[in-house]
């Protein structure tokens, strides 16, 4: 039995900096949460027709996400049922079928092994059955166009998986009848460090912003933005989490696009009517947000980021621009301008994030180091009640319950034998 309990104290605020080094934690993750998690793998832009694809990681899994000529989005292993080779290199394309290189096996849009070559080799005696050697596929379900994928058929559907924490994700996959999509291309990097440390920063932390991007902050604007703990949250569910203050254009003005700023302006009322107003206050302002275990999100700055894990000590970011569908075109150019700016490779505030990541990772190399305990205390009694805002709410986002929502999540996955052992949080 995992002993958990050793690794995360939510009660206290204590961390035991192992979780974020150990090998052989690392591999439990990769088992008990990445293959039985509901993963990001694609948006319904992306992969607009029948033979569209994208390569993608869920862990350390490789796969192929395809839109298949049954119209529907399928993920299966980019692995060989023959002699396990990657059967497709590209990151992105359109195909009629992935073939392997080594020995032709090819499989469809939706992973069955369509052919072999020489099938005549194969006689009655070779235990070759097509129906049973095809690209082993996950299950995929979708929210408002978001499309997920998990490996383990014991875990509840991602409505459940998602619970009340859809209310908030509305805020920015529903506030125009069209949706959103995905703006062509993406930004692949790789960092230094541990998963768990952007996602937890995404997740609740914005206690860091004005110390870490204080001085990118002042050579923009001339000051770093001020948090008004009355006015802002920390929310979470099963260890989703959103930290928000109710500013409407905190995020989107650190785009420094006066055009950005002039269409949500021009969109406030429609937004109010579509999600109630407190809502529509969070839709640019200063936040930030994680699904569990590894999609965040920043509202304003409309990018998704995922942290694909590498190993203990290295973590691949995907980044992807989004805005409504119905936006002009120039707008999008504006956007994409402005993640550009601020949370790319060489982003304003993406490289000093990134050193912060990358050296919280290293230095746990150190075996006295390693002891001690990390600690995430700040706001043990700080939840509320809310009349209007679902899960659970904390007041200030200046705070890290969410993160201890997080490494809660973390810890009841990591010490669970079946999905039957998570409680609801």
């Amino acid at each position: 039995m995992v002993r958990t309990g050793e690794w995360v104290d939510v009660e206290n605020g204590w961390l035991d900096r192992r979780i974020f080094w150990q090998d052989d934690i690392y591999a439990l993750e990769l088992e008990r949460i990445f293959a039985r998690c509901w993963i990001f793998v694609a948006h319904d832009s992306q992969l607009p027709e029948v033979g569209d694809f994208l390569t993608s990681t869920i862990g350390q899994d490789a796969v192929i996400v395809s839109r298949g000529e049954d119209g529907k989005i399928h993920t299966f292993l980019n692995s060989c049922s023959h002699r396990g080779n990657r059967v497709c290199f590209a990151e992105v394309g359109k195909a009629r079928r992935f073939t392997c290189n080594f020995h032709g096996w090819s499989y469809g849009l939706d992973g069955g092994l369509k052919s072999v070559s020489r099938p005549q080799s194969y006689d009655g005696k070779s235990n070759f059955d097509k129906a049973k050697l095809g690209l082993h596929p996950a299950r995929v379900e979708s929210y408002k166009g978001m499309h997920f994928a998990c490996f383990d058929p014991a875990a509840p559907s991602l409505e459940e998986y998602l619970g009340d924490f859809r209310w908030y994700l509305d805020v920015i996959l529903d506030n125009d009848e069209g949706g959103i999509e995905f703006i062509d291309g993406n930004i692949k990097s790789h960092l230094k460090c541990n998963w768990k440390f952007p996602a937890e920063n995404f997740v609740g932390d914005s206690y860091h912003a004005p110390w870490t991007h204080g001085s990118a902050l002042i050579a923009m604007f001339g000051k770093a933005p001020t948090m008004r703990a009355e006015r802002s949250y920390h929310a979470n569910v099963n260890g989703h989490g959103w930290e928000f203050g109710l500013d409407f254009i905190g995020n989107a003005a650190t785009l420094n696009s006066p055009q950005i700023i002039e269409y949500l302006r021009g969109q406030e009322t429609k937004f109010a009517e579509r999600l109630g107003k407190v809502r529509s206050r969070m839709v640019g302002s200063l936040s930030s947000a994680n699904v569990f275990p590894n999609l965040s999100f920043l509202a304003g700055h409309n990018t998704f980021r995922t942290w694909n894990p590498k190993g203990p000590s290295e973590t691949e970011l995907n980044t992807w621009v989004f805005l409504n569908a119905n936006a002009p075109q120039e707008l999008k150019d504006e956007y994409r301008r402005g993640v550009m700016l601020t949370f790319s490779p060489a982003g304003v505030f993406e490289m000093d994030d990134g050193e912060n990541f990358e050296n919280c990772t290293s230095v746990n190399a150190g075996v006295v180091t390693r002891r001690q305990m990390l600690h995430v205390g700040m706001g043990l009694d700080s939840q509320i009640d809310h009349d209007e805002l679902k899960g659970n709410v904390y007041q200030s986002q200046i705070n890290e319950a969410n993160q201890r929502a997080f490494y809660q999540r973390w810890a009841d996955l990591m010490g669970a034998e079946t999905w039957a052992d998570v409680p609801v949080r």
